[in-house]
């Protein structure tokens, strides 16, 4: 364990902010730098609890207790080895996950939980630092070929491990840059794609190919892909937006997030001198109150939109844990993100009942009303609020069921999503998939997982048996 009393004696503490006056000014991560000192104290408060509950509260296994000692230790790059190896990118997690781990923490039954996030990213932007992560290449090659269809988090992590394992791996992806969501959904003041952009160079010399601009389905057909491969990895997210379909969608001025969030990485890509929708003077309403939502309000922020207003058909939830959210389990709580300090409003329990718009067919003007507990309008409370740009955030419903779904004959669980039996293959054989595609809209820290452990099941398909490890099972569910 590390220090024996340091849960009794060091408070939590975590990187203070940027001020908001100057952080929505640019485009950088909000969070200030963290002493090497200060956070050996803080991993330091990782008590000998016996079970770490932590462990069950990542979907990765992380050795949190491990790592959390070698930091208190300075012995930081054995702890950047016990990091690596149950995740491949903890430089994403540690700046993107909601920390399922923290709230498992057995010391947040009466404390303040351990800091887990901020050590794990602090373990490995030292180790980046220092030059100690270096590409991982394969003694010998199997001769077998790999097909990763999509590049965001769980695509990568299938990919760097079937690498690692001696496949020849591509990964197609239908953008301009690889990433998925990691390079386009999420914005650069919450992670900066440098980040990315360091994983990536490290892949391409471990010897995996990157595709980029390949539709796959339509500018290479699934029959191609069989021929070319001797296994396929579906890894494509579920990209299929939820809409709302309620009188007026159709005015100009409402997008999917989706269609939104990229145009601003774009500019900080130095591809385009502007977004191509901007929030610059409107009055902007986002619907939906999770994290793209709260990504939509900073980003509309920073373009300078004159008002912003977040919805939420669920009612406000409580400051802390009820019966009903009990230790370890996520709790569903009132959390104010990095976004929510900048600005705006947030209105919980409405729902949008219509769009007005202006003579010229552009949106104007919304009409709200609040709900009950069963989501139903409560008569009266009906009221208008202005908005010239209107973002949908609630969430996604699923894969987009296209060419390539189509072609390949994949069957489809209840829920929309991608079938894989306990092997992660799908009805299809050589045809596997993990990630969104096959789980539904889920956490990064999920999406990882799923890749390692898809990884190992096509390695095993392939080769007869495997080395390489396994997190988790398809038929986990999030617990968050």
């Amino acid at each position: 364990m590390a220090d024996p009393k340091g849960f009794l004696t060091t408070p939590r503490e975590t990187p203070a902010r940027r001020p908001v006056d100057v952080r929505i000014r640019d485009w950088n991560e909000v969070y200030t730098e963290f002493p090497h000192s200060s956070l050996q104290k803080q991993a330091g408060r990782c008590m000998d609890c016996g079970i770490p509950f932590c462990h069950q509260g990542c979907p990765l296994g992380n050795l949190i207790p491990e790592w959390n000692d070698l930091v208190w230790r300075e012995d930081w790059r054995e702890a950047i080895e016990r990091l690596h190896a149950t995740n491949n990118f903890p430089e994403f997690t540690g700046r993107l996950c909601p920390a399922p781990c923290e709230t498992a923490c057995v010391l947040g039954i009466n404390a303040d939980p351990v800091t887990i996030k901020q050590v794990e990213v602090e373990i490995v932007d030292r180790a980046w630092d220092e030059g100690w992560i270096s590409p991982q290449v394969p003694d010998r090659l199997s001769g077998k070929t790999i097909a990763v269809v999509g590049s965001g988090p769980a695509g990568l992590a299938a990919a760097q491990q079937l690498t690692r394992a001696g496949h020849t791996v591509a990964v197609f992806e239908r953008a301009d840059r690889i990433g998925g969501l990691l390079r386009y959904g999420i914005p650069e003041f919450k992670m900066e794609k440098r980040h990315l952009d360091l994983r990536l160079a490290q892949m391409r010399d471990e010897g995996t190919r990157f595709r980029t601009r390949v539709n796959v389905g339509v500018d290479i057909t699934a029959e191609q892909l069989r021929k070319r491969y001797d296994a396929i990895v579906l890894a494509g997210g579920a990209t299929k937006p939820r809409d709302l379909p309620v009188p007026g969608r159709d005015y100009d001025g409402i997008h999917f997030a989706m269609d939104y969030l990229p145009g601003s990485n774009r500019v900080q890509e130095g591809d385009l001198d502007a977004p191509p929708i901007s929030a610059a003077g409107k009055d902007v309403v986002i619907i939906g109150g999770g994290d793209t939502g709260a990504d939509c309000l900073g980003t509309a922020l920073r373009q300078g939109a004159q008002s912003v207003t977040q919805l939420e058909i669920l009612p406000t939830p409580p400051q802390s844990r009820t019966d009903a959210m009990p230790w370890p389990t996520y709790p569903m709580i009132y959390r104010v993100s990095s976004a929510h300090e900048e600005g705006g409003e947030r209105v919980f329990a409405v729902s949008t009942k219509e769009f007005l718009g202006d003579a010229d067919g552009a949106v104007r003007a919304l009409v709200l009303t609040e709900v009950d507990e069963k989501f139903q309008p409560i008569e009266g409370t009906d009221r208008e609020i202005p908005a010239q740009l209107v973002l949908l955030a609630m969430g996604f419903v699923g894969p987009e069921q296209g060419p390539l779904l189509i072609d390949l004959a994949v069957d489809y669980d209840e829920r929309g999503n991608v079938a894989r039996n306990a092997s992660w293959s799908t009805n299809q054989p050589g045809v596997f998939a993990c990630g969104d595609m096959g789980r539904g809209q889920s956490l990064i820290v999920w999406a990882i997982a799923e890749g390692r452990s898809c990884a190992a099941a096509v390695d095993r398909w392939l080769m007869g048996d495997t080395q390489l490890p396994a997190a988790v099972l398809p038929t986990d569910r999030p617990i968050a």
